[in-house]
């Protein structure tokens, strides 16, 4: 069979042996970027004792990764588009592991954030590859919803698995090790993937426009800088110049794409109604988790007391159940239309956020768990029918662009989430810290306990015993005021995400997107 008769040809023909092989292959970069996400939380209070980043810097270590992603998403799946996809997946695999090797050897706050950009816009070649071949490969309506929905529970494998070797291995290793994991994965990637992939590439496809990655890029990080800058030390005119410089150079990007022949992004995709919706509520709702999932590990491990190989033990329910949760999400939506499913599922989202309210100290682990696993499960439809709609609704010739775009959406919507409402989160810990630490800290000391919960847990160490217990306390109180404001931002983002879903996409059916 021709590859390139399976592109072009107008009948759909089920999906083979080597299509659903292929596939699990594909699961792997995104088991990977999931791995790599919840490790680094995991392993944010070891770091933060070992290389000392100030709150900003820490934020930075945690989100330019998926600025860097976002960024280069569209320039990526464009030269996927021109040179082949499995080709460019295959070269990002290889790119992000020597990244992952550098990250783990970092020697410095700002050496790790170098590196973890590096590993973005590695990160940014292997997402719109693995989406944009899903769509090559399944053609049926019913086959490409299972192919998505097997390929986000990658997601969630991938966030069950990490707390318990990312676990293990800070209980033995240095936090560096947690870097290491990507390496066995890419290289089994690099292994069986020219085997098992296909290669599709668009003939038609239009040039790489560098002027256009550079200003995506750009907007981006002017944007997230002026808006983490105001979180932290309130407006001012350097962040209000940053936000405004960003804002005007996306609105020449938009300009830009709109003039061109061949735009790296194109904007026609954005008058079908299902595309737009559905990208918007994507990213609203990873703005909206992602906020929150930020400091749970933080929480289980300065507040709670738990070791991290405890702390993944404990996220182990909610990743199964979602994970169980996430399979069923193709059987329910056969008799659901997907504005009903998808409202539902933020709305019990939206329950697990405000469970977070009600943790106190050390005796919240329980709510955690609850709390998460509302809203693992709530979040599922959205996901998976989210990016059906999106690549369906797409023409063909488009699928590239359209993948790109919900995968830009999320993670500009992570990003996001961590940068400004982990920003807010932020500001609610140090105010709260700088009003109520307790007497006989030195100036260094104070300032290093009010920067993060991870500075005031090394300080705590270092003083005599009854004035760390008193300045542990007021961390972790302060922490605990943190988490309930990240959640209750994120529960009336997601409330609104549900309306706007509901509303919205009320007349459509999934089937409507087929081809």
């Amino acid at each position: 069979m021709n590859i390139s008769d399976v592109t072009v040809s107008p009948e759909w023909q089920p999906a083979g042996r080597r299509e659903w092989l292929g596939l699990a292959v594909l699961v792997l970069p995104t088991l990977l970027l999931a791995l790599d996400m919840t490790v680094l939380h995991l392993a944010a209070p070891h770091l933060s004792a070992d290389l000392q980043p100030t709150s900003s810097q820490l934020l930075w270590i945690l989100d330019i990764y998926g600025f860097m992603v976002a960024g280069f998403l569209i320039t990526m799946g464009t030269l996927g588009d021109r040179i082949g996809r499995r080709r460019l997946l295959l070269a990002g695999a290889f790119a992000f592991g020597l990244a992952s090797v550098a990250a783990a050897f970092a020697t410095s706050a700002g050496m790790l954030i170098a590196t973890r950009a590096l590993l973005g816009i590695a990160g940014a070649t292997l997402m719109p590859s693995t989406l944009s071949l899903i769509r090559n490969m399944f053609h049926i309506e019913r086959e490409r919803t299972l192919a998505i929905t097997i390929w986000m529970t990658g997601f969630i494998v991938g966030s069950a698995i990490g707390p318990l070797v990312g676990g293990l291995m800070l209980e033995f290793f240095w936090w560096g090790s947690v870097f290491l994991l990507a390496v066995p994965v890419m290289a089994l990637l690099l292994i069986v993937g020219p085997t098992l992939l296909p290669e599709f590439r668009d003939e038609q496809a239009g040039r790489l426009d560098f002027a256009s990655a550079v200003l995506c890029v750009t907007a981006l990080l002017l944007v997230i800088f002026g808006l983490k800058d105001t979180a932290r030390d309130g407006v001012n005119l350097l962040a209000c110049a940053a936000a405004v410089a960003g804002c005007a150079i996306g609105f020449a990007f938009v300009r830009r794409q709109k003039r061109l022949a061949d735009p790296m992004f194109d904007m026609a995709l954005f008058r079908r109604r299902a595309f737009t919706v559905s990208v918007t509520a994507m990213m609203l709702s990873l703005l909206a988790l992602s906020g929150s999932w930020l400091m749970i590990f933080q929480y289980l491990q300065g507040v709670s007391g738990l070791s991290a190989l405890e702390a993944g033990l404990v996220m182990l329910p909610a990743a199964v159940i979602q994970t169980c949760a996430s399979l069923l999400v193709p059987r329910v939506a056969r008799g659901l239309r997907p504005a009903v499913f998808v409202s539902l599922g933020l709305g019990l989202a939206v329950v697990g956020l405000l469970v977070l309210l009600l943790v106190q100290g050390r005796d919240g682990i329980g709510l955690i768990v609850l709390g998460t696993v509302l809203l693992g499960v709530g979040i599922m439809p959205m996901m998976i029918l989210g990016t059906d709609l999106v690549v369906s609704a797409a023409p063909k010739e488009k699928t590239g662009a359209a993948a790109a775009t919900s995968e830009t959406a999320s993670e500009l919507g992570m990003a996001m989430g961590i940068a400004v409402i982990g920003s807010v989160g932020a500001a609610v810990y140090r105010r709260h810290v700088a009003g109520e630490l307790p007497a006989g800290l030195s100036a260094e000391h104070a300032e290093i306990a009010g920067d993060t919960i991870g500075g005031a847990l090394a300080v705590s160490r270092q003083l005599p015993p009854e004035l760390g217990e008193a300045l542990l306390a007021v961390a972790q109180s302060g922490f605990a005021e943190a988490l309930h404001a990240n959640a209750l931002i994120g529960a009336a983002i997601m409330a609104g995400t549900a309306l706007l879903t509901a509303l919205c996409l009320s007349e459509v059916k999934l089937e409507a997107g087929a081809h």
